[in-house]
């Protein structure tokens, strides 16, 4: 179900003007200072709120509160017109989310050129079911996911991934290419990932880096953040030097490391790092 189904109006826009913008509180003022006639409140399974939804001059408008939690003021506002409650598990909102988002994208965001080797597909595929084997359904973030050929290995071999980068135009193409699904995708700066994203059983980053003097301490950022959100998580680099600082950075972190060599792609994934939750 599309967000405008779960919330049972014809059409909806969201007041905040892309997915990383969800945990911008300055948008509660904003939505609580429309003239609205009639509201939408939707909970979750636990009945807490998930969304507001006004009706005003120029139709529904909504602000969602998966990353973080309405004013006392918008629940005023809320009580003060014609409203409805609504209830939806919040993995169903999640989704419904990330697809509009990702939609206004799609639509607005020119892609970058499809340069991905055919070949990769395969070759990750043979790496991870490796490692991991089939899945059964489980969420799997992709991090750093680029155009979205780790999630669509993920999804052929029966994970759910949660795909996520900050370039815009990769995860336009990858969209468009439907490697990426726009319910299983965000815009977001990796570096403040655990502010949008439950913690989940895995995760991969695929071809991490390059790892320079200019751009470590990021890299640290970017990794530590996954490994806070995921229980055990694979990472590929091409070089031996930026396997060790992903070590240095696990074992910082207390995690337990398995760094092995794969030969059988000597460019993006000579390395392959193993960090696990101890």
């Amino acid at each position: 179900m599309n967000a405008s189904e779960i919330l049972g109006v014809d059409s909806v826009r969201f007041i905040e003007p892309d997915f990383a913008a969800l945990k911008d509180s300055r948008f509660n003022a904003i939505l609580a200072e429309n003239q609205v006639s009639e509201g939408r409140l939707l909970l979750d399974e636990r009945e807490d709120p998930m969304a507001l939804a006004f009706l005003g001059s120029d139709g529904w408008i909504a602000g969602s509160f998966l990353c973080r939690n309405p004013s006392v003021a918008l629940i005023e506002r809320f009580e003060d017109v014609n409203g409805e409650i609504f209830q939806e598990d919040r993995a169903v909102w999640g989704g419904a989310v990330r697809e509009y988002y990702s939609n206004t994208l799609i639509a607005r965001v020119s892609p970058s050129i499809d340069d991905l080797n055919p070949k990769r597909h395969g070759i990750l595929k043979s790496l991870i079911s490796g490692v991991w084997g089939e899945g059964r359904g489980e969420l799997c973030i992709d991090a750093c996911c680029g155009s979205g050929v780790g999630s669509a290995v993920l999804r052929d071999l029966g994970y759910s991934p949660l795909s996520y980068d900050n370039d815009e135009f990769l995860l336009s193409r990858g969209l468009i290419e439907k490697r990426l699904l726009p319910e299983e995708t965000m815009w977001i700066d990796a570096t403040i990932a655990s502010r949008y994203i439950e913690p989940v059983p895995k995760g991969i980053m695929i071809m991490a880096g390059e790892f320079n003097s200019f751009n470590e301490d990021m890299w640290e950022r970017i990794i530590t953040e996954l490994c806070s959100i995921t229980n055990e998580t694979l990472i590929t680099v091409g070089t031996e030097k930026e396997a060790l600082l992903i070590r240095e950075w696990g074992t910082e972190m207390e995690r337990g490391m398995d760094i092995t060599e794969n030969p059988a792609d000597p460019i993006y994934d000579l390395w392959v790092c193993r960090i696990k939750a101890q």
